[in-house]
């Protein structure tokens, strides 16, 4: 080869989820209209011991933005995820996960991804609302 076709290696990197749908922004736009669904919802809203939501909005956006490929913040301030255990003390059903995915699907659906990379995250995020549930009907 002459050189002028060739793609030098390392040039061409596999971006992350996080890249693809726009990073920190994405996230942050994403968990946020979410919140203001679970802030209003009679299911949801009694699992937030905290008057201000802001906490565990932060929380969700950390570790959500290290799960898809972006900071490490999330696991610097927290440890490990440990999703189960952390939610142990609230009481998961049906319901709770029709309400969350409920939320989850109007912020995502405000987000305008491209069908590919919201059918990615919709079902990373209906399978983690299926993991949290802890309680029969």
């Amino acid at each position: 080869m002459d050189g002028v076709n060739e793609i030098p290696r390392g040039t061409l990197q596999e971006q992350t989820f996080y890249e693809q749908v726009g990073g920190e922004e994405t996230f942050r736009r994403l968990v946020h209209r979410f919140y203001q669904g679970v802030a209003e919802d009679p299911v949801l809203r009694p699992m937030y011991p905290e008057e201000d939501l802001g906490p565990a909005e932060e929380r969700l956006v950390l570790f959500l933005m290290q799960y898809w490929g972006g900071p490490t913040t999330y696991s610097e301030q927290r440890g490990h995820p440990r999703l189960r255990m952390r939610h142990a003390p609230f009481v998961v059903d049906r319901a709770a996960h029709d309400a969350w995915l409920r939320h989850m699907r109007t912020a995502v659906d405000e987000l305008g991804l491209s069908e590919e990379l919201e059918q990615t995250l919709w079902k990373y995020l209906t399978y983690a609302a299926a993991s949290m549930v802890n309680t029969a009907d």
